[in-house]
């Protein structure tokens, strides 16, 4: 799931509902001193279809921090990746 704490937003999580699922990554073209973070929103289909990608946001490492840890405040949990065998989409 890669590792990740209140400091390295990095991994999955999914709703308390079990609906739509966020992935956190870092944007490998970001500069160390200044980092990004793509947040995806989307949810696997049940079929085998390809996932339904809602959106993608580019966002400062900082914002992703604050919005992990809402998140997980609220209620969403880690998971294992949710589509893409772990690979970007």
């Amino acid at each position: 799931m890669g590792g990740s704490s209140a400091c390295e937003p990095e991994g999955w999580l999914i709703d308390p509902n079990k609906h739509w699922s966020l992935r956190f990554h870092r944007d490998q073209k970001s500069w160390s001193s200044d980092l990004f973070v793509f947040m995806d929103k989307g949810r696997a289909m049940p079929d085998g279809s390809p996932a339904l990608l809602k959106s993608r946001r580019h966002l400062p490492k900082r914002d992703a921090v604050e919005i992990w840890n809402k998140l997980r405040a609220d209620g969403w949990h880690r998971v294992e990746p949710q589509w893409g065998l772990g690979l970007d989409p």
